[in-house]
């Protein structure tokens, strides 16, 4: 495992997010309500709005269940990474940083201990260092 391969991971992880959260923004958008029907004649160049927020809807679907079928194939590799790490606290911050998607901050005030971000960080940097000269 590598930290490219994890960190692939964790963007998967955000681009998923991310997507989600586009979704449910252009749903509000066409949800009843959200039209402005005025009754008057539709002018040149009048677009069917609420057609292409359906169609958008439509092709984020599909781009989100892409995304969603990348991480189910990939996430049981990087959860049995995980949890072969024998040392608890670098365990957590790597379920934390690449199975949940978190930020290094947040991981340090999970952790504390009086520990910061770049703590955090160097720690999982020295393992994933560590852990390539014991493939190699």
């Amino acid at each position: 495992m590598t930290l490219r391969d994890l960190n692939q991971y964790r963007d998967m992880l955000r681009e998923q997010a991310k997507t989600e959260r586009l979704l449910e923004s252009l749903r509000s958008a066409a949800e009843p309500g959200a039209q402005v029907i005025t009754g008057t004649p539709h002018a040149p160049g009048y677009q069917d709005k609420l057609g292409n927020l359906a169609a958008k809807i439509a092709d984020l679907s599909r781009e989100l269940k892409s995304v969603e079928d990348r991480i189910r194939r990939r996430k049981p590799e990087i959860v049995k990474f995980v949890h072969s790490i024998s040392d608890s606290q670098t365990r957590l911050i790597f379920h934390f940083r690449f199975l949940r998607g978190m930020s290094w901050g947040q991981i340090a005030a999970l952790i504390g201990g009086g520990n910061n971000a770049g703590s955090v960080k160097n720690t999982c940097y020295r393992f994933i260092k560590k852990y390539q000269k014991k493939i190699i």
